[in-house]
């Protein structure tokens, strides 16, 4: 009787598929990987071959460069892919642009790897897309019960209440540069902002890399100018570390608000000096997770990183074999 374990098992790399001698996911180099997205935790740079969607691909070249890899194959979402006895399918994560979920099949048995999903609508990425499977592999980043995220719209509408009650000052938003700062944009637009947003130059690469994968993010702008007078009542986007240097100190009296779904947590917000903190998350939240698993049912829920404890405990209580794989190496690109 063929077991989970025989197809997919955890080692210090990060889950290893042995019939089809490949890892997905690894935190370090190995000679064949499986990228699931673009995130630095998740896509390293030094694997031999790299099997991912075209989207990450380039992603993950526009970080390390050309090079970050031997080789190279890119799969498009629903491609089969053959890896020796094993076939691997990427299907869409919802997490951010070409994130992607690994579905493995042998012999039978179907596994998936989530990778990091979120459930709710994302106007920069194709939605998560539920496979029936047999084991679920799941992440737990937000998997307690006091995490429960509120629509991203009515967050958006916060800020541009907050613009309007503070025409004099500007709003510089730390969002992290891969997903999160262009999904800001995207539901601005949505919002009706359709000024120019300006950015921190971090961002630019990324953000022009999304309008090549169809993104329409607007019109843009550096965050530069001598006048910071220009700046009243403008829109600034900048990764998390720019709201605690030098560089944010150019704007008139800045309102700095903080895009994460750690935002939930008030102290955090304190710590870091967020006066509009935006409860927004590419991650799914607790609801999210139990529903996943609830609606796919697998025979059992594997999860890799987060907050494992709670999820394993909520699928025993619900009849559903849980365990823990604690993999390290894995972190919040939001903090």
């Amino acid at each position: 009787m063929i077991r989970p374990q025989d197809l997919l098992c955890p080692k210090p790399e990060g889950l290893y598929c042995a019939p089809g001698d490949f890892y997905v996911d690894p935190v370090r180099p190995v000679p064949r990987a499986v990228v699931t997205h673009g995130h630095s935790d998740h896509a390293r740079a030094g694997h031999g071959a790299v099997l991912a969607t075209p989207e990450t691909l380039d992603i993950m070249g526009e970080r390390y460069g050309a090079g970050f890899a031997a080789s190279t194959q890119a799969a498009a979402y629903g491609e089969a892919v053959a890896r020796d006895d094993v076939e691997v399918t990427l299907v869409p994560a919802g997490h951010v642009l070409g994130s992607a979920q690994a579905v493995v099949r042998w012999k039978g048995l179907t596994m998936v790897v989530s990778g990091d999903y979120k459930r709710r609508r994302d106007p920069t990425c194709p939605a998560f897309e539920p496979v029936p499977c047999d084991v679920f592999i799941s992440e737990a980043t937000f998997g307690l019960p006091v995490f429960r995220h509120p629509d991203d719209r009515e967050e958006i509408a916060r800020l541009l209440r907050s613009v309007t009650q503070f025409p004099e000052r500007s709003h510089i938003i730390g969002a992290y540069a891969l997903g999160k700062a262009q999904r800001i944009i995207r539901l601005l637009r949505e919002a009706g902002w359709d000024r120019t947003i300006h950015v921190h130059g971090a961002l630019e690469r990324l953000n022009a890399l999304y309008a090549r994968h169809g993104v329409d993010l607007g019109p843009l702008a550096p965050a530069t100018t001598a006048n910071k007078r220009e700046f009243a009542g403008q829109i600034i986007i900048a990764p998390p570390s720019a709201m605690q240097d030098r560089w944010s100190r150019r704007f008139p009296d800045p309102v700095a608000a903080f895009a994460s779904g750690w935002m939930q947590i008030r102290a955090r917000a304190r710590q870091r000096g967020v006066e509009l903190p935006l409860v927004i998350s590419d991650h799914a939240d607790w609801d999210e997770l139990t529903a996943t698993v609830d609606e796919l049912r697998p025979g059992e829920l594997w999860i890799t990183h987060g907050r494992e404890e709670a999820l394993a405990r909520w699928a025993h209580l619900h009849d559903i074999p849980a365990r823990a794989l604690a993999l390290v190496g894995y972190e919040d690109e939001e903090e």
